[in-house]
C-alpha cells in the first residue's frame, strides 16, 4: 500500500487529518513550528483568547477521533440558543429545542482542541518533528511527492498542507487565491464575569460592525469586537479598565460585572484557493479557504475539510490518488464558497445605515424567525448536519 502521509501544520485541523488518516492505516508524520505539551496544556490554568464555536457535526468527529472526552473534562461551554439581530424586537433567535438536543454546539479554547488531538498522536503511532525554517522546494511524480528544507526532505505518498492561510506549501505548488483584506479588523477580548454559567451566545449587527459574545466556562466569556482597524487599535491601546468603559458603552446585554483579563487584534480577510489539490498534494482547512468569522465556522469547515478527504480516501490503495483527491475537491469546494458568501453577505449587508435596506434586513430577520421549517433548516446546517 502507498500510504506514508505527511501533514504540514500541527493546528486543530491538521492534528484531525493525522488522525483521521492514521484510522485508516496511514503512516503519519506531522510536521510543525511550535510543538506542545498535549498534557501541559490540558492541565493548565490559562485561558486562550481564541475560541471556536464547535458545532455538533465537528462535536462528533472530535469523539470518534477520541480528542471530545478530554475537551469535556477540562474547559468547555455548552450554547443552547443563538441570537442574531439589529434591533432587539427583530431578533433571529435558534434554540436547542428546536431540533430536539441538549445543546447546538460546545465553545471551546482553540489550544485545548489542538492539544486534546494531539493527546491521541501516541495511540496511532504519529510522528510529530518540528522545522522551525520554511519549504524551499515542492517535487512531484507518478509514485510520490517530495517536500525538501534546507537541511532536510520529507518523502511521502500524500502531502496534506493544513499549515494555514499562508500556506508556504500552496505557494510552492503555485496555486493561487483569490479574495480580499477586509476593511475591518476584530478585536478579542476575554472578560471574567461576575455571574452564573451563560447559556446563549448572541450577535449584534451594526453600522460600525458586528458585536458578539460568546459564553465561555463560567466565569470567563469572549468578546468580539468588528470595527474599523484604527479604531480597534486605538481600543487595544487601552488600559482594561479603560477599554471596560468602552465595553459597557457598546455592549448593554451583558450578564453581571466583569473585569477585562486579555484582548488581541485579528485581521480579517476572505481567500479561497483556485483548486484544492495538484497531483498528491492537498489543502485542508485555512490552507483552502479563510471565511469572515462573523459566524464561527472557520474551524467547522476545516473538519469538514478532514471528514471528506477521510471518505474520498478510505478503501484505497494510494492515498496519494489524483482521481480521489479532486473528488475530495468537489465535495468540499461548493460547501466552503456558499458558506463564505453567505458570511460576506451579511457582514455588507448589515454594515450600512442606508434606511430602506435596513428596513428589508430586518424584515427578513423578524419573518425568519417564524419561519418553521424553513428555520429548522438553516440551524440544521449551522449545525453541520
Amino acid at each position: 500500500m502507498k500510504n506514508k502521509v505527511v501533514v504540514v501544520g500541527g493546528g486543530m485541523v491538521g492534528a484531525a487529518a493525522a488522525i483521521k488518516l492514521a484510522k485508516l492505516g496511514a503512516q503519519v508524520r506531522v510536521l510543525e513550528n511550535h510543538l506542545i505539551d498535549a498534557n501541559e496544556v490540558l492541565s493548565s490554568e490559562q485561558v486562550d483568547i481564541r475560541v471556536s464555536a464547535i458545532n455538533r457535526f465537528s462535536e462528533s468527529l472530535l469523539d470518534e477521533l477520541g480528542a471530545m472526552p478530554l475537551l469535556l473534562d477540562s474547559r468547555v461551554a455548552p450554547y443552547h440558543q443563538l441570537e442574531a439581530y439589529e434591533q432587539a424586537n427583530n431578533a433571529l433567535l435558534f434554540d436547542r429545542e428546536e431540533v430536539s438536543q441538549t445543546h447546538l454546539g460546545h465553545l471551546i479554547e482553540n489550544k485545548l482542541i489542538q492539544a486534546s488531538l494531539w493527546a491521541q498522536f501516541a495511540h496511532y503511532n504519529i510522528d510529530v518533528e518540528q522545522v522551525t525554517s520554511a519549504p524551499i522546494a515542492l517535487e512531484q511524480n507518478i509514485d510520490s511527492i517530495t517536500l525538501r528544507f534546507t537541511d532536510k526532505s520529507y518523502q511521502a505518498d500524500l502531502l496534506i498542507a493544513a499549515d494555514g492561510g499562508r500556506s508556504q506549501v500552496r505557494q510552492l505548488a503555485n496555486i493561487g487565491v483569490t479574495g480580499w483584506q477586509y476593511q475591518q479588523a476584530c478585536l478579542g477580548i476575554l472578560i471574567k464575569l461576575d455571574a452564573p454559567q451563560q447559556y446563549k451566545t448572541w450577535q449584534q449587527f451594526k453600522p460600525s460592525g458586528p458585536i458578539a459574545f460568546l459564553p465561555m466556562q463560567a466565569p470567563y466569556a469572549n468578546l468580539i469586537w468588528y470595527q474599523d482597524a484604527a479604531k480597534l487599535a486605538s481600543l487595544q491601546s487601552l488600559s482594561n479598565e479603560q477599554l471596560k468603559d468602552q465595553i459597557l458603552e457598546h455592549f448593554f446585554e451583558l450578564p453581571g460585572d466583569f473585569t477585562v483579563e486579555q484582548k488581541a487584534l485579528f485581521p480579517l480577510a476572505r481567500q479561497h484557493a483556485n483548486q484544492y489539490s495538484q497531483g498528491r498534494l492537498v489543502l485542508v482547512g485555512d490552507a483552502a479557504h479563510t471565511i469572515n468569522p462573523l459566524a464561527g465556522q472557520g474551524v467547522n469547515l476545516g473538519l469538514k475539510d478532514v471528514a471528506a478527504l477521510a471518505e474520498c480516501l478510505e478503501g484505497l490503495d494510494d492515498l496519494g490518488n489524483s482521481k480521489a483527491l479532486k473528488a475530495y475537491e468537489r465535495k468540499r469546494r461548493g460547501d466552503n464558497l456558499a458558506m463564505m458568501s453567505m458570511m460576506d453577505a451579511c457582514y455588507f449587508g448589515f454594515s450600512n445605515e442606508v434606511p430602506p435596506l435596513k428596513f428589508v434586513r430586518n424584515s427578513i430577520l423578524k419573518i425568519a424567525n417564524n419561519a418553521g421549517p424553513i428555520k429548522r433548516k438553516v440551524l440544521e446546517h449551522a449545525l453541520g448536519w
